[in-house]
């Protein structure tokens, strides 16, 4: 008996730490960390309108020629791929 009722204390106390605060951060329903930490309310609800549809043209490319695919650049710019990694200029 007494390892039911152990186990029943550890069901109980396991699910009393689980809150809707524990997922906001610590800050409650309604708000959220901000970024130096403290607790900012959410702003209204987030509103997305549909942007327009953009159809390309398809690329036709004669038999045997040679396809070069586009340079693609690695790293943001002020930034240039040297050792390994990308660094400043």
């Amino acid at each position: 008996m007494k390892y039911l009722f152990a186990a029943a204390v550890l069901v109980t106390t396991a699910f009393a730490g689980i809150s809707a605060a524990d997922a906001a951060g610590g800050c409650g329903p309604g708000w959220h960390r901000g970024p130096y930490g403290g607790c900012v309310r959410n702003r209204g609800p987030v509103v997305v309108a549909p942007g327009p549809v953009v159809v390309e043209r398809p690329v036709v490319v004669a038999p045997g020629a040679v396809v070069v695919a586009p340079r693609v650049r690695a790293c943001p710019y002020g930034f240039a791929w040297r050792y390994g990694r990308c660094r400043p200029i």
